[in-house]
């Protein structure tokens, strides 16, 4: 085989190998469904009876049309988390006082909830809602996840400790998601068992939908990812008119997007 001959076939072996690990699937379509105009410093997210809920200037608002509830505590400084999986039972986190407060549905305080008040030493740095009165707890001081019933005031450890820092975390009633400074993906259930869900793509921003599905930002484009496709390493970039935004969130095949003056509402289908 000539220099030549040989030269190209490694030329061409390189460019394959190098678009298998950058292939790209078809872009993902979007069909427009809304504007809406908006003052806020962040948008938390919205329910299905149609509200949306933001911060501004540290005070929480739920809105549809011209209703409006506010919710503001700032004996506790800056609302680090909110979690709207339950609309009737909504949680405030206020990370540098390790304080959580829980809201009814006109955000009137349920209860307010101080973890450096408990007989076991808790140092909350991740919260999210569960199933049975109980809430998600990353804890700081033995980098363990846990669960807290916050009527019977128990808690109690259900995970080992995390080996690496947690970069972002999700949860649902029945799972913890976190992914960690290495964008490895890992899922914890309420009865502790841990499952590695593979690495994420580098990103600025992400939103898991599922145990292998998660929308991501990167650069200011927004992309879909499914860790069990054919093809591990392709990505669909989503088409939307933003050419920069603050924030996504996806719901209900319903994409919002948000920048410092509008929420945009997308109707999208994922493959």
């Amino acid at each position: 085989m000539s220099k030549t001959v040989h030269f190209f076939l490694n030329l061409l072996f390189i460019a394959c190998s190098f678009s298998a690990v950058f292939s790209q699937n078809p872009k993902i379509k979007t069909s427009l469904i809304s504007h809406s105009a908006i003052d806020a410093d962040e948008f938390s997210g919205y329910d299905s009876f149609g509200y949306w809920y933001q911060i501004k200037n540290n005070v929480f608002s739920k809105i549809k049309g011209k209703e409006v509830f506010e919710y503001k505590n700032v004996s506790l400084g800056q609302i680090t988390k909110v979690d709207l999986q339950n609309p009737l039972k909504i949680v405030l986190f206020y990370e540098d006082f390790n304080t959580v407060v829980l809201l009814d549905n006109q955000l009137n305080k349920i209860t307010e909830i101080n973890f450096s008040l408990n007989n076991t030493p808790i140092v909350a740095s991740a919260i999210g809602m569960s199933t049975q009165n109980q809430l998600w707890i990353y804890n700081a001081l033995n980098q363990q996840i846990s669960l807290f019933d916050y009527l019977k005031n128990e808690y109690k450890t259900v995970s080992t400790p995390l080996i690496e820092s947690i970069k972002y975390y999700q949860t649902d009633f029945n799972t913890f998601y976190w992914i960690d400074k290495k964008n490895n993906w890992f899922s914890c259930d309420i009865f502790g068992k841990t499952t590695s869900l593979g690495k994420v793509s580098d990103f600025d921003k992400i939103e898991i939908i599922n145990n292998h599905q998660y929308l991501y930002k990167n650069a200011n484009l927004l992309y879909f990812k499914d860790i069990t496709s054919t093809n591990s390493n392709a990505f669909s970039e989503i088409e939307i008119l933003e050419k920069s935004f603050d924030k996504f969130c996806y719901k209900d095949q319903i994409l919002s997007i948000f920048t410092a003056k509008e929420i945009t509402n997308y109707k999208i289908v994922t493959p």
